[in-house]
């Protein structure tokens, strides 16, 4: 039987302004913990246009003793319509040790030079956005220094 087709659609892009991280540090048997707070941010593309709210949003970062970070994202956007969105994530950014080290002291850095990914869900109660709810999103993403970028794609 043969393999079947893997069909994405963009949605829009995700610019996402961060904030200092609190260095939680590294429990024992565990990955270092980051809780780095989302401060705000902005969505822009063809389906989905919006800000991302600052207060309640942030990222529970894992970092592995090589610098391969582990995402788990919670935010809330706010539609242009006005409707609020709920959007929660997990992903990996991983790659060469060197590489890893120039993002971590916040240099600029080629998305192609690391592997950069996120799997995306969303919860709404607007009717105008209720296909969100049914849809599963990937994120492809970079790392610039005002804070990640990602572009989100459905898979339909």
């Amino acid at each position: 039987m043969a393999p079947l087709p893997l069909v994405t659609e963009y949605l829009f892009s995700l610019e996402i302004l961060v904030g200092p991280p609190q260095m939680v540090g590294r429990a024992p048997g565990r990955e270092e913990l980051r809780i780095v707070p989302v401060v705000g941010g902005s969505v822009a593309g063809p389906a989905l246009q919006g800000e991302i709210l600052p207060g309640t949003a942030a990222d529970w970062l894992r970092l592995e003793p090589d610098g391969t970070a582990h995402m788990d994202v919670r935010l809330t956007i706010r539609a242009a319509s006005g409707a609020l969105v709920y959007v929660s994530y997990g992903g990996i950014r991983t790659g060469a040790p060197e590489v890893l080290a120039r993002l971590a002291a916040g240099e600029p850095v080629s998305p192609s030079e690391y592997y950069f990914r996120v799997a995306m869900r969303f919860e709404t109660g607007a009717q105008d956005l209720a296909w969100l709810n049914r849809v599963l999103a990937v994120g492809v993403g970079q790392r610039p220094p005002s804070g990640p970028r990602y572009d989100v794609y459905a898979i339909r």
